[in-house]
């Protein structure tokens, strides 16, 4: 059992000023160079306003533990674990509101870290400071480097393609469009404006009403849309329908023909009849794109995602890419448009509740509640679970009709605001 006090299921985020403090980042910092054995630590970032701030104090973290902080700017977080020195960081809270900003680590490799090494890391959050022989280096060289590696090593020729682009105003705005040019798809942009107050505000994977209004409005054959930090991906139809990530992995393994797919708990069970009737052999983890990673590397595997996003191709690459899954997306319709493409999965209706509570630990009756409904449903299930990222508790039910699914989903969703609320 973790006893993990900081580190959520994607780093260790919060409120700015509030639960994420620079005296809280600089900890971070020096404890993770410490964990690592010092060296290079390569530091990118989103664009929200408090990103300087919290870089600089990441900085002064490392920095005290004798490393030395490059600091590449804003990227993408798939290009920092791309081009990872001894550690790589990224400032950002992924999907999350503006207000909220947070550091994710990997390894030298490009790995998310476990949770036993995140625990150890914790565990050096009092270390005192190294003394002198820490330094700060800038490295304005990264962003150009990975559109290269992204064009050269996973492109192919968009130009039959016209593609609408939200950049959720985050780390993608001055990259994935121009990446996709340089394929010759005719490109949209939308999102794309940063102003340190509205990444993922209206717009990006976490909202697509703008992305489906402007397909729709440009005649565009599909659009896509990351999250702030890029590491996400959905996209919407050319009626400016949504595709989520359960059917993007499913057009995806019947594309590139693979044996193995790793998923997570939340997937859609019409996903899982879809691998079946075609002999591909589904993982299922826990949610969280650094379990399926973790999946992945284990069983030999190289295609793995979520529904909300988190697409994993590591075929010469080490973690989920936002714009690779779009390039891949693209490349796997094969004249199709995408509305076809998708329906090869027939998805179960779901119906979602994410509930906010005073506290995220799930009582034993309220567990015990779900096991029971769970054993009863023939075809269908509800799912329970406390956020890693927000004080919230989701709450899942999928079922063959609409109907039952929102009739379960609100009989827990009750139940969780009469325990937890």
């Amino acid at each position: 059992m973790t006893t993990r006090l900081y580190f959520g299921t994607d780093g260790v985020r919060g409120v700015v000023g509030h639960d994420l403090t620079p005296e809280l980042v600089e900890r971070l910092g020096r404890a993770a160079t410490a964990w690592a054995g010092g060296g290079r630590v390569l530091v990118g970032r989103d664009t929200r306003g408090s990103g300087p701030e919290v870089e600089a104090a990441l900085a002064r973290g490392i920095v005290s533990a004798g490393g030395t902080a490059v600091l590449a700017g804003v990227l993408p977080t798939p290009a920092v674990a791309l081009f990872a020195l001894d550690l790589g960081a990224v400032v950002s809270a992924s999907h999350n509101p503006p207000e909220y900003n947070g550091v994710k680590l990997f390894d030298r490799d490009g790995a998310k870290l476990t949770d036993a090494a995140e625990q150890a890391i914790e565990e050096r959050f009092d270390d005192a400071p190294a003394g002198d022989g820490g330094s700060v280096e800038a490295d304005d060289s990264v962003a150009a480097r990975y559109v290269a590696r992204v064009v050269e090593r996973f492109g192919s020729d968009l130009s039959h393609l016209r593609l609408v682009v939200d950049c959720a105003n985050g780390a993608y705005s001055a990259i994935a469009p121009e990446a996709l040019r340089r394929l010759g798809a005719d490109v949209t942009t939308i999102g794309a404006d940063p102003d340190g107050t509205n990444i993922n505000v209206g717009s990006g994977a976490t909202d697509l009403v703008a992305l489906s209004h402007k397909v729709r409005a440009v005649r565009a054959d599909l659009g896509v849309a990351f999250d702030g930090d890029g590491d996400r991906m959905l996209a919407v139809d050319a009626d400016g329908e949504p595709v989520d990530g359960d059917q993007i992995v499913s057009i995806l393994a019947l594309h590139l023909g693979v044996a193995l797919v790793a998923v997570t708990s939340m997937t859609n069970l019409g996903f899982h009849a879809l691998m079946a009737e075609h002999g591909i052999r589904v993982v299922t983890t826990d949610v969280g794109d650094r379990y399926v990673l973790e999946a992945l590397r284990r069983e030999g595997g190289v295609l793995g995602g979520e529904q909300s996003g988190h697409i994993i191709w590591l075929d010469d690459h080490v973690t989920g890419d936002g714009l690779v899954a779009a390039v891949l997306l693209c490349q796997a319709l094969e004249g199709r448009a995408l509305a076809e493409a998708a329906a090869v999965m027939t998805r179960f209706p779901q119906a979602k509740e994410n509930v906010r509570v005073a506290c995220k630990d799930l009582p034993a009756g309220l567990l015990e509640e779900v096991e029971g409904l769970n054993r009863q449903l023939e075809r269908g299930r509800v799912l329970v679970r406390p956020s890693g990222t927000e004080p919230v508790v989701r709450v899942l039910a999928e079922a063959e009709t609409e109907e039952e699914a929102g009739r379960l989903c609100g009989r827990i969703t009750s139940l969780v605001r009469r325990e937890l609320g």
